[in-house]
């Protein structure tokens, strides 16, 4: 028993860093991305690089889930929240602080003139600094895109102890009917794109489905929608691991990823040529809770689990420091895209460049951090 929770701890390492480095490779290649017209070939090269890294999220997602379900029966609902949305909080108002300072800090005094298309360097005064510093309340901002993750995050930990009351009762078949339910949920996205071809019309200028509209934003599906179906497939997969070879492994899950990757790949950049300028039909393209990010997800998270490997010491301190350099990764990645914006460097090699820069200072900037008892709490 002892030897299997120690092989699983070593997986879920794994895991970890693995996501971790994916979402900063991921926003690595949103400058990139931006260009759109303007520059096809940085923009192809961003879309082909950033499809291939969409699962980085929902494996985080899978994580929490693995980890955390079913609920320690030790927790009541109020120790529950105390422990996971208390631990949230403070890196959350923290980073909500510090990244447009620091990012106010290098548009206006050490790199004025950088060239990333997503900058507009006039925004950046005392003004909306002053702005951004309080408005985290209400939303995350530019400066501090990757804490929308957090705002998410939180959400999932308020509904986890209520999931855990029917979790631990259910059974598998009815694991996989609510599994099916969402897996429907999945494809919502892309009813929404059809529908008006197929002369669907909306309501009042609402263009929702299912019930949703202006007045009324909860549709057929919006219960069983969304990150919480991540929750319970990992949660299923770690209760019933699938007991296939790794030749029938290998044959379903690399042809899923591969699918999946073609389908957002492709489907990004015949949005952008059909829909130019439309980004919320680019966004739906790749949403995190879309069908086939999903097919690229799974895979990835069974060939992980099916690894089994086993702890490393140095694998496990890296992992306890992702959760660190999720937070404060974004500062740095601007920083890197000037610093590798260099003619002569294809675009691909430029983003793998900022990715590995980026994880790395986040990394040592990270532990440093960690090495202070009153600093570790907003990295750790």
């Amino acid at each position: 028993m002892n030897a299997l929770r120690q092989e699983k701890i070593g997986w879920i390492d794994l895991l970890r860093v693995l996501a971790c480095f994916l979402v900063v490779f991921s926003h690595s290649c949103d400058a990139f991305v931006a260009q759109f017209d303007a520059n096809r070939a940085s923009f192809l090269t961003g879309v082909f690089c950033g499809s291939f890294v969409r699962a980085c999220v929902p494996l985080f997602v899978m994580m929490t889930g693995v980890l955390l379900l079913p609920v320690a029966p030790t927790y009541n609902l109020v120790s529950f929240y105390r422990k996971r949305v208390g631990r949230i909080v403070p890196p959350l108002v923290f980073w909500s602080l510090v990244l447009p300072v620091l990012m106010y800090l290098y548009f206006n005094f050490v790199n004025p003139a950088t060239h990333n298309p997503q900058i507009a360097v006039d925004s950046y005064n005392g003004t909306t600094l002053v702005q951004r510093l309080y408005t985290f309340v209400f939303n995350f901002n530019f400066d501090t895109t990757p804490l929308w993750y957090l705002y998410m995050l939180i959400g999932l930990y308020l509904l986890m102890p209520i999931l855990n009351c029917w979790l631990v009762q259910a059974s598998r078949h009815e694991l996989k009917v609510v599994l099916g339910v969402w897996g429907v949920s999945l494809v919502l996205p892309y009813m929404k794109m059809l529908a008006p071809v197929l002369g669907y019309q909306g309501n009042f200028g609402n263009m929702e489905l299912l019930g949703m509209c202006d007045w009324n934003i909860y549709g057929t599906f919006y219960y069983f929608s969304g990150f919480i179906g991540y929750l319970i497939l990992a949660y299923y997969l770690k209760t019933y691991p699938l007991q296939w070879s790794w030749n029938k492994t290998l044959a379903i899950m690399v042809p899923m990823f591969l699918v999946g990757y073609a389908i957002t790949t492709g489907g990004y950049i015949l949005t952008q040529e059909h829909f130019p300028g439309n980004y919320a039909y680019l966004e739906i393209v790749w949403y995190f809770t879309g069908i086939n990010v999903f097919m690229m997800t799974l895979p990835v998270f069974v060939i992980v689990q099916k690894i089994g490997l086993r702890p490393r010491r140095w694998l496990s301190q890296l992992a306890s420091l992702t959760f660190g350099i999720y937070l404060c990764h974004f500062a740095f990645i601007f920083a890197s895209y000037d610093l590798y914006d260099i003619a002569v460097l294809p675009y691909w090699l430029r983003i793998i460049c900022i990715a590995v820069t980026t994880f790395a200072i986040s990394t040592a900037v990270t532990w440093l951090m960690s090495r202070s008892r009153l600093a570790a709490r907003l990295v750790k």
